[in-house]
């Protein structure tokens, strides 16, 4: 509840308060003469706008109205703010001064006190302390499950904006790995070009395609960032194979695993992929082997090439291929291993089944 309309729903509070206070006079609701009545009642009423802050005042100003004027309006909105808005110690003390209130009307107009009337008063006072109690309660409980509906909706935008995050990044990750193997073919071919060239004119429009081709790679490795996503299934290992020899690679593979898990089938194909890639940067022309192989334990992917026959290209690259593999094959429980061999260079990983 704003604050505007606490404010009106109080002044309608007391203004029905006064009200009952001049019924009061007119009728003579209590011992004490009229102008005793008035007063005692007007000072109870106005005090019943400190309600919510001061339950206390409300209740025992209330009270001493109850007793004096016989108005009880003041006392069951006393009586009702101490449940809704005090301790639950006030409570019970203030509960005890709103029986003193009911009683101490009965024993002013009666001049005695009876069992009856005591047993009375203390569960009239008791009902309207444990009405406000309730109403506090569930006023609690709305805005806890307000503020959890919002944390709610909060958390789903939350969630939402990072799906579509995740969703772009995955995007931007997939058209870096595509790009870069694309591109990197072109480098390839654009080599061969070069070293094949008949004419001065040949050449230049050999190298001006190797050279747009590095840069092509090195603005899209700025713009899309090292960022790396699960490559194709397994199944297209044949056809990434079948690319590169196409594009002038001495490529063969070696199949001997099968069908693999759809887990270790990416894997492979990342390992095949990434040295592939590194073979055409760092050893063209060298002939290259993709072997799979697989027992009850493990897969193991091998991808091995010559001493290099060619320059080395100058593609770029960020250096973090190797890095992103070796932290793949972790998390799996498996192992990477990179290095020189007797013959040239061999890539080596084995992921668990």
């Amino acid at each position: 509840m704003d604050r505007k309309r606490e404010l009106t729903v109080d002044a309608a509070l007391v203004a029905g308060c006064l009200l009952l206070t001049a019924f009061a006079v007119k009728g003579h609701w209590s011992v004490p003469g009229r102008p005793v009545i008035a007063v005692a009642g007007v000072l109870g009423s106005i005090a019943q706008l400190w309600h919510r802050r001061l339950p206390p005042l409300a209740t025992v100003a209330g009270a001493a109205a109850y007793v004096l004027s016989g108005n009880p309006g003041p006392l069951v909105l006393g009586l009702y703010s101490a449940g809704a808005y005090g301790t639950r110690r006030l409570v019970l003390i203030l509960t005890v001064v709103g029986w003193t209130g009911f009683a101490g009307w009965s024993w002013i107009g009666e001049g005695r006190l009876d069992a009856t009337d005591a047993g009375t008063s203390a569960l009239a006072a008791g009902a309207i302390a444990a009405i406000g109690r309730y109403a506090a309660t569930s006023r609690a409980l709305r805005e806890s499950l307000r503020e959890r509906a919002e944390q709610a909706e909060a958390g789903r935008a939350l969630r939402d904006e990072q799906a579509r995050g995740a969703e772009r990044a995955r995007i931007a990750r997939e058209m870096h790995d595509v790009l870069a193997h694309k591109v990197s073919l072109i480098a390839v071919h654009a080599g061969a070009l070069e070293l094949g060239a008949s004419s001065d004119r040949d050449r230049e429009g050999a190298v001006l395609i190797r050279v747009t081709a590095r840069e092509a790679l090195s603005e899209l490795r700025t713009v899309l960032g090292v960022l790396r996503e699960e490559p194709p299934p397994f199944a297209d290992l044949v056809a990434l194979v079948d690319e590169a020899v196409r594009a002038g690679q001495r490529a063969d593979l070696i199949d001997r695993a099968g069908p693999l898990p759809p887990d270790a089938a990416r894997t492979v194909y990342r390992v095949a992929q990434e040295g592939l890639t590194n073979a055409r940067k760092h050893a063209p022309g060298a002939p290259v082997t993709v072997t799979v192989e697989r027992d009850d334990d493990a897969v193991t992917v091998t991808v091995h090439n010559a001493a290099a026959i060619g320059a080395v290209l100058d593609l770029p690259g960020a250096g973090a291929g190797l890095i992103g593999l070796a932290e793949r094959l972790r998390l799996l429980g498996g192992s990477l291993h990179g290095g020189g061999v007797a013959d040239g260079w061999q890539l080596r990983a084995v992921i668990p089944r």
